[in-house]
């Protein structure tokens, strides 16, 4: 019995589909809960996680992508530092119903940071690149 092609290659995505673990992350309720869960992800390495929670553009994953790498380049106990460390909101700021600026730094580094999140689509999304 010879099977086509593409019943093959449904075949081998089905297969795979099965055999590789998805993660089902909640989405955001508010653009604070998007903000956390993002630096958090990133803190603890869990970069699809992260990922989830950011805007879906290219610039944004390359960005990510340069987070990871600096992050996968630290020693193991840099890196267990990183997912020990406690993320610090200073402020957060609301210039419109769609948009939340949150300002923090980690136990780690006290240095200030700022993640934006939009809402797209009615879902909360860290915008990495601004």
């Amino acid at each position: 019995m010879k099977i086509s092609t593409a019943l093959k290659g449904l075949m081998f995505l089905l297969i795979a589909a099965c055999s590789s673990p998805t993660k089902n992350f909640t989405p955001a309720e508010n653009g604070l809960d998007a903000g956390r869960e993002f630096i958090d992800a990133c803190l603890k390495g869990d970069f699809s996680r992260a990922a989830f929670y950011m805007v879906d553009d290219e610039k944004n994953k390359q960005l990510l992508l340069t987070k990871e790498s600096a992050y996968r380049e630290r020693d193991k106990e840099g890196r267990q530092e990183l997912r020990l460390a406690s993320i610090n909101i200073k402020e957060v700021s609301e210039p419109n119903d769609s948009t939340v600026i949150l300002y923090h730094s980690n136990s780690l580094d006290t240095s200030s940071r700022q993640t934006i999140i939009v809402k797209r689509n009615n879902i909360w999304l860290v915008d990495f690149k601004q």
